[in-house]
């Protein structure tokens, strides 16, 4: 995510916080590339490039 948003460690944490709570998951959840995603209005493909580096 940090390479995503160029954002700290930090601020991800936050951002998957609020992710997380918006879905109702609970702290020990994942979120998928998907709701990541829907979250952020980034395309899958772009997210999938950054993770598959």
């Amino acid at each position: 995510m940090q390479r995503i948003t160029g954002k700290n460690e930090r601020h991800g944490r936050k951002l998957l916080n609020k992710i997380r709570e918006e879905l109702s998951k609970e702290p020990h959840q994942f979120i998928s590339i998907d709701e990541f995603c829907d979250f952020t209005g980034l395309a899958p493909a772009i997210v999938e490039r950054y993770i598959t580096d």
